[in-house]
């Protein structure tokens, strides 16, 4: 099946982010050969994979998947979502499933459905290390079966051939779990014949939807791809795509400004032309896919024990003057009380972390010197158990709040606690533990395909 130019659709950053529905219907206007929505990014941070939680609300994936579905079926098209629920494991997959299920019972609709599954057995990880068919990235830390045997969750990133596999068995609504997030749209595009090259450079486009537009919003982004461009144009009228935010969205989390890496290949935009076709939509051409050995990166978490924090602040001018021997008097006091707990040094880990000083940049911080006239503190402790971290931490709040320090007039009062309860459980907390790629013998030999009618 081919055609002169494919129309992709992409409703937003994330799905759950939002959309207009004036962007939606203004996007079935224009034909879409698909709709689609990337569904999640590992940027939030390692908890949600290791969890199973979603990213964003139950509610708000409904209301963006039902949307999004009926457009789709009333199209006659595919709609597919990519990274699933957030991280892409097994249980974010199976939730939007269920939204899916549950959106079409209540409009009556009626499609094949396919389940694209990501998560990774240990045991083929164990075997493809074992193999030496698993090789470290830049900064990767130590591999080895007893790294896997404590894993809570491992995904690959699945390239766009599974959900060609998934569209040529004849699914209309495609959930994928982790993927590279360009990679639905790579999948469609080059089912109705387009070439790499510019199928690659339309999903880069679209992972982000509105991304690529000015002023930045969570909306629709159509791109419509060629032998040897792709065109990129926002839904809403109150948006345009520039040479500039296009270039822009084309920079986004990589490396090199012209080399990127995906499956399978590499897409060289060293020679790429951006240029205006109106005032709100831009052409991009001259991109170039050059075929590489296949490999799938892999996403893994460990569980790194239990957290409990508080948050306080001071406007004290001679505490805030003093405050890094203050908060290392109150990191050996409350290792001393602690430690009379009969809790083990090994059990715990507190941190603080200031902010109106150098929360966000830390030792990077340029701007030395600046004393504010406020500042918060964040206290976290991460135990062995959650009653641990309660323990510590909540003598590492005392401690925050009644010790001296030079030149303290007042007894009460020097640190302010915007919540009552002061310290909060955040339960069981994660870190990411892979940095690598996987050599498959097969692009689809790590992602089984289930299918069912709906």
């Amino acid at each position: 099946m081919t055609s002169k130019t494919v129309r992709m659709m992409s409703a937003s950053g994330i799905l759950g982010y939002g959309f207009p529905e004036a962007s939606i219907r203004a996007a079935m206007e224009r034909k879409p050969h698909m709709f689609g929505v990337d569904g999640g990014s590992s940027d939030p941070g390692p908890f949600y994979l290791g969890s199973g939680k979603t990213l964003n609300s139950r509610l708000a994936m409904k209301r963006d998947l039902s949307l999004l579905l009926r457009a789709a079926i009333a199209s006659g098209v595919p709609m597919m979502v990519g990274t699933a629920g957030g991280a892409g494991g097994e249980p974010h997959l199976q939730v939007c499933a269920e939204i899916v299920r549950e959106i079409a019972r209540e409009h009556d609709l009626h499609f094949r459905m396919a389940l694209i599954h990501a998560e990774q057995p240990a045991a083929y990880i164990k075997q493809r290390l074992g193999e030496g068919r698993i090789r470290a990235l830049d900064d990767a830390p130590h591999l080895d079966e007893q790294v896997l045997d404590g894993a809570k969750r491992i995904v690959g990133m699945m390239g766009p051939e599974p959900y060609r596999a998934a569209l040529e068995a004849g699914a209309q609504v495609i959930l994928g779990g982790r993927g590279t997030d360009p990679s639905p749209w790579v999948a469609l595009a080059m089912h109705h014949g387009m070439p790499a090259a510019s199928s690659w450079y339309a999903g880069k486009m679209l992972e982000c939807a509105c991304n690529a537009a000015i002023p930045k919003k969570h909306d629709c982004l159509l791109v419509t791809v060629g032998e040897d461009y792709v065109e990129a144009e926002p839904m809403n009228p109150e948006l345009r795509c520039t040479p500039l935010s296009v270039a822009v969205q084309a920079l986004h989390e990589t490396s090199s400004p012209v080399i990127r890496h995906e499956p399978g290949g590499l897409m060289d935009t060293t020679d790429c032309r951006i240029d205006a076709v109106t005032d709100r939509v831009v052409r991009v051409s001259g991109m170039r896919w050059q075929p590489q050995p296949y490999s799938i990166k892999l996403e893994g978490v460990r569980s790194v024990g239990f957290s409990t924090v508080t948050f306080a602040a001071t406007r004290d001018p001679g505490l805030i003057a003093q405050i890094e021997p203050f908060l290392d008097f109150v990191r050996e006091s409350t290792r001393t009380k602690v430690s009379a707990l009969g809790i083990n040094a090994d059990d715990y880990q507190l941190v603080l972390r200031t902010y109106g000083r150098n929360g966000v940049m830390g030792a990077w911080e340029p701007a030395t010197g600046v004393v504010p006239i406020e500042m918060a503190i964040i206290a976290e402790v991460v135990g062995k158990t959650q009653e641990i971290a309660n323990a510590a931490l909540s003598l590492a709040r005392v401690t925050l709040l009644h010790s001296d320090f030079a030149g303290r007039m007042c007894r009460e009062g020097n640190m302010a606690f915007p919540f009552s309860p002061s310290d909060i459980e955040r339960g069981e907390v994660y870190e990411f533990i892979l940095q690598h790629v996987v050599l498959p013998d097969d692009p689809l030999e790590m992602f089984p395909i289930d299918y069912e009618e709906v």
